[in-house]
């Protein structure tokens, strides 16, 4: 009798919470810890539930478990990532998935987020509440580990190996999402969304994000001149992307792409005579909340720094004799609208500013409202863009 009643409650253990090995994983409904429902251990989830072992709700998500895992996805680095269960404990490292997650309205199952993300996402409520990991560049894995996420997120595979070793024999799934790359959001937006079970979610907002996209492209698909942009991040002088996807998706040509790439790096160090010679019309100056605090931002309420910023840099030796500086075509683009989630809000602005007369009724500030309060769920407020479009 004391075997039946002991093997009772090892089941009941076993289906609730799962196998505590296969690198910690823990399935519920799982009982000989394959990480697999099968229909046998449903059928005694069932004989479980009516003899009052689990609950109903508890039951409901063994069957869901049983009919929709495991899942596989492939990530950004193209890897084979299986998911055994739904994922209700989520970390991201990588500052910009934090968007595509709020964009899915599953901010809930962020159980910590990094200093940086709450800093640039403070518009999110209860994000700042949340439990921080310390900045995304000197991640806490003490707390990452307190806080038992069943998938971490990273922005790209630099440290995979490392985050594999400390985390994999917990159970947590390592996922490489960057949404850094505007050509690859689609992808990587349709496998958060597999992930997280919020596919129904998803072609809407990429249905309103492609709507502007296309439009701007067929707008400025036979222009033959396109206008010539230097890209410079404030706080990193002399310093160019390579690719710039905002600039050239809004018709513009960055002349950072005609360098010759000697490193790994995206971005290429230059010298102030070649951006003389290269007599840009515009210049774009993405501003990052990591690198300078108070140029844009949702905390920002005047745009005097940016404009000071502006005129300093106009004031460069030389400066003067530069197309986009005699012309007064310098700008400030908050840097989180080139990232994929909200690229679409920087081609806006640039497509604005590079053909004031072809967009004369494109309104960015109008469309970056719709963006926040829309698709985000938050209030607008805050300095995204200087000079103003509008």
């Amino acid at each position: 009798m004391r075997i039946g009643i002991f093997t009772l409650i090892i089941t009941c253990t076993m289906l609730m919470s799962g196998s505590a090995f296969a690198q910690g994983i823990e399935v519920p409904g799982d009982s000989n810890g394959d990480n697999i429902v099968s229909a046998e251990e449903v059928a005694a989830a069932e004989k479980l539930a009516q003899e009052g072992k689990i609950s109903a709700d508890e039951l409901q998500e063994i069957k869901h478990i049983h009919e929709k895992y495991p899942i596989n996805i492939t990530d950004s680095a193209n890897r084979t990532v299986t998911i055994y269960k739904p994922v209700k404990r989520l970390i991201s490292q990588g500052t910009f998935a934090h968007e595509a997650i709020f964009l899915l309205k599953a901010q809930d199952r962020l159980v910590a987020l990094t200093s940086t993300a709450q800093q640039v996402y403070e518009f999110i409520p209860g994000i700042k509440e949340k439990p921080s990991i310390g900045d995304y560049r000197e991640v806490d894995y003490e707390k990452v580990i307190e806080s038992q996420p069943d998938v971490y997120i990273l922005g790209s595979n630099t440290t995979l190996p490392d985050v594999e070793k400390k985390l994999e024999p917990l159970g947590t799934a390592i996922v490489v999402l960057g949404f850094s790359k505007m050509n690859k959001f689609d992808k990587e937006f349709r496998t958060l969304a597999r992930l997280l079970e919020e596919d129904e979610k998803v072609e809407e907002y990429l249905g309103w994000r492609e709507g502007y996209l296309k439009m701007i492209q067929e707008n400025t698909a036979d222009v033959a001149q396109k206008p010539r942009v230097y890209v410079e991040y404030p706080g990193w002088d002399w310093k160019t992307p390579i690719n710039y996807e905002v600039v050239s998706m809004a018709g513009g040509f960055n002349i950072g792409s005609t360098l010759n790439k000697t490193s790994t790096s995206s971005v290429e160090v230059i010298s102030p005579e070649w951006v003389l010679t290269q007599n840009p019309e515009l210049i774009i100056l993405p501003a990052f909340v990591d690198t300078v605090t108070d140029f844009t931002g949702y905390h920002v309420n005047s745009p005097d720094n940016a404009k000071k910023f502006i005129a300093d840099m106009s004031n460069r030796t030389g400066f003067k004799n530069i197309d986009a500086v005699k012309n007064g075509r310098l700008y400030v683009l908050d840097g989180e609208t080139g990232s994929a989630c909200r690229g679409v809000i920087g081609v806006c602005y640039c497509a604005k500013w590079f053909y004031p007369d072809i967009f004369k009724d494109l309104n960015p500030d109008e469309i970056n409202r719709e963006y926040f309060e829309k698709w985000l769920g938050a209030s607008y407020k805050g300095v995204w863009a200087y000079p103003s479009t509008t």
